[in-house]
């Protein structure tokens, strides 16, 4: 350290813009970019503002020309991409609002605050609409289960989002559990949030007027959370792991401020007392008020003195992009400011005037006095770059192996159907996920009627009638590594089939697109494939695209992620108590195969993962007209009244399929076609098939053929605890018991 001649400490110097710029993440052509825009060279504080708004996690720089291509618009969508979440109108007056998001990178580098702060975040943008949040669901992927590092990483995510979902009072209704290799260095943590609200009572996070006061409600501000989602969702990690440095980039969530929250702002919405509010999520104030400016066209003066800290150091430009929790920027009419105020401090929280609206354009900051912040909102918010990154197109090594045929081979000399059977259903993928999903809270709140265990949640939105929805999530890794366009349009149609198995008709769908480094040019070849995939299969089934996320650089060192698109579906339900469950209701019931022809469809399926130890094989490709007359049928047939149950055949084939549909109490009796070798049978992954229980056969087979769909009589239900088909005959109390030791053992201290 440079010393006086009294040995009095100087300070550092600051260090060159330019520089100080590429510390940030931006690179010398954004930098040259900010100084056209700003006519100067920017301040330390504008350059912390643009380095978390143009990075890749709020600006979108590298995928929003594809983005904008899928279909978006439908009449049910109040709402589309573009505000915090989309809104559906489900009839009655009343909307429900869902998104889906990630918090992978915070995840890694610390499990229980980084899960536990997605699910925050994620409930805060579903309030930010105007909604009460009713329920969770959470896709998780990790690595390697028998190596202590996943072990840890899923130990802190599933205590994580226990402990902010259970203590704010939101179940946790669903989601998916998947362990692959290729996660072990970046495991995904994906949340989705379903919320419900009148339909004429939507909030904008959109400034109306001049004039209009900016109200900081929530949380004070502090140092946690520095460029914590924008920083670490736009950077890969090195092969040496976490740079413990990151850690203080990890948000630290407070559930019970997060509840006080909710209750606050839902009655300053009945009261109608807002103008406009947007969450302080990825980027805090920086981002709240730039994109609340930039959507109206005006501006926004604030004094960052007016600021409520914890750490009075902080500095201008941590104030503006720390990322503490439990906050909105709310926009209200000064008429209004003093029942606001009144009303925050009868829920015990803070509510500062930091601001007004203004004419013009400017985002302006003051400190202290002077002003440190003068940008255009729009050059932060909406007019940051768009990049066309360089496109390879991606073909997996092993998509040239044919599977089927190698299964074919392989089971005429020595595999064992039942050994195998046996090591599908006790794969991680497949054994219930009880060990996690029972430190979740699925029912507080009232409203689960149907959750986890089923092909899709189903919920009661509303005491007074018996409307509904159901939601699912699905995702499938190997499916898009093998084929991205083909595997991507097999996880939307598996997210809808799954609504359409509870009686409910597919409506929406919200996107949590999870990749590699977009730098990589096969990267962008997957991401631009799976988009043209998803788009196809939204376009066809109806169910369009109402906003989602976008995370890349999970990839470490010259490693990418599966490209792993997750998918959530919304289905409307107008009488909930009607719909259909998953599981077997009674003995002597017929059991039929309804849809597709069952056909061979090994290719990328657990059976070739778990006893081949490979990714290989060409998907067929689906029909999404059939899938389309699939739906109708599920759903007239719950009209009618005539199922006493349905479940997809998907993950594990018709094996995994029957024996979850037996429950915990019943059996199944085969009767197997004979156009297929038996192994295609019980673990082909083929789609647009359910596997259905009746009291009358008839009636679904008239049913199914009016819709011209394939139906085929497969077996009875029974009161033994037996799955008996073909060569096999399965223990299914056995099979339980196994499948159950498989997490613990894994997971379990």
């Amino acid at each position: 350290m440079a010393t006086t001649s009294a040995d009095t400490p100087t300070p550092a110097p600051a260090p060159e813009p330019r520089a100080l710029a590429r510390e940030l993440g931006l690179t010398d052509d954004e930098y040259d970019r900010i100084v056209e825009t700003l006519g100067r060279d920017p301040s330390t504080a504008e350059l912390g503002t643009y380095s978390v708004m143009w990075s890749e996690h709020c600006s979108y720089k590298s995928s929003k020309i594809y983005l904008k291509t899928l279909p978006t618009e439908g009449s049910r969508i109040l709402v589309g991409p573009g505000e915090n979440a989309g809104v559906v109108d489900v009839g009655d007056g009343l909307a429900v609002t869902f998104k889906i998001e990630s918090h992978n990178h915070p995840s890694f580098v610390e499990p229980f605050q980084g899960a536990a702060t997605g699910v925050g975040g994620i409930i805060r943008d579903i309030l930010t609409m105007g909604a009460r949040p009713i329920a969770l669901m959470d896709p998780l992927r990790f690595g390697d289960p028998t190596s202590p590092k996943t072990r840890w990483v899923v130990d802190g995510v599933v205590r994580g989002i226990g402990h902010y979902g259970n203590s704010i009072g939101v179940p946790t209704v669903g989601g998916e559990v998947v362990f692959d290799p290729c996660y072990q260095g970046n495991p995904l943590v994906n949340v989705l949030c379903v919320g419900v609200l009148p339909a004429d009572r939507i909030q904008l996070a959109k400034a109306e007027r001049p004039g209009d006061v900016a109200v900081l409600i929530g949380q004070r501000t502090g140092r946690d959370g520095i460029g914590g989602a924008s920083v670490l969702a736009s950077a890969e990690f090195s092969e040496h792991g976490v740079d413990e440095a990151k850690r203080p980039n990890v948000q630290v969530g407070d559930p019970f401020a997060g509840k006080q929250l909710i209750e606050c702002c839902l009655e300053l919405y009945a009261a109608d007392l807002l103008s406009g509010i947007q969450d302080m999520g990825a980027a805090g104030i920086a981002c709240s008020t730039s994109e609340m400016a930039s959507a109206a066209g005006l501006g926004m003066h604030v004094d960052l003195d007016d600021v409520i800290l914890r750490e009075a150091s902080m500095d201008a430009w941590e104030i503006l992009c720390s990322e503490s929790q439990e906050r909105m920027l709310a926009l209200v009419g000064p008429d209004h400011l003093d029942e606001v105020l009144a009303i925050c401090r009868r829920w015990g929280i803070d509510a500062t005037p930091i601001g007004t609206v203004v004419e013009g354009d400017r985002l302006v900051f003051d400190r202290h006095g002077e002003r440190v912040h003068d940008a255009p909102a729009a050059s932060l918010a909406h007019d940051g770059p768009t990049y066309t990154r360089p496109v390879a197109d991606w073909v997996h090594p092993h998509a040239g192996i044919d599977v089927d045929a190698d299964a074919a081979a392989a089971y005429d000399r020595t595999r064992d159907l039942a050994a195998d059977a046996m090591a599908v259903l006790t794969s991680p993928n497949i054994a219930p996920p009880a060990w996690v999903t029972d430190q979740y809270d699925s029912i507080v709140g009232h409203g689960t009627v149907q959750g986890i265990g089923g092909d899709a949640a189903v919920l009661r939105i509303e005491d007074r009638n018996r409307r509904g929805i159901a939601i699912a999530t699905d995702g499938n890794g190997r499916w898009c590594a093998l084929d991205p366009v083909e595997g991507a349009r097999r996880v939307v149609a598996e997210a809808a089939r799954n609504v359409a198995c509870t009686g409910a008709l597919p409506v929406a769908a919200t996107n949590c697109l999870n990749f590699g480094s977009p730098e990589v040019p096969e990267v962008m070849g997957q991401f631009r494939d799976v988009i043209a995939g998803m788009s196809h299969a939204c376009t066809a089934l109806d169910t369009p695209i109402t906003g989602g996320n976008v995370s890349f650089y999970n990839q470490t060192a010259d490693t990418a992620i599966h490209p792993t698109p997750v998918v959530g579906v919304l289905g409307v339900h107008p009488d909930v108590t009607q719909s259909t469950p998953a599981t077997f209701a009674a003995p002597r019931h017929a059991v039929l195969l309804v849809g597709a022809p069952t056909r061979a469809g090994l290719a990328g399926s657990e059976w070739d993962w778990v006893c081949n130890q490979r990714i290989a094989g060409a998907l067929d490709p689906i029909d999404l007209a059939l899938e389309r007359r699939l739906h109708r049928f599920l759903n007239i047939a719950r009209t009618e009244g005539i199922l006493a149950s349905a479940h997809d055949v998907s993950t594990g084939g018709l094996v995994t399929a029957l024996v979850e549909a037996c429950g915990d109490g019943l059996g199944v009796t085969c009767q197997l076609p004979t156009h297929l070798p038996e192994h295609q049978i019980w673990f082909s992954e083929a789609p647009g098939r359910v596997v259905v229980s009746a009291p009358d056969a008839r009636a679904v087979d008239a049913l199914a053929r009016e819709h011209d769909l394939d139906v085929r009589p497969i077996g009875m239900t029974t009161a033994a605890r037996r799955l008996v088909g073909g060569s096999l005959d399965l223990d299914l109390d056995a099979v339980a018991a196994a499948q159950a030791a498989v997490l613990p053992a894994l997971l379990g201290p």
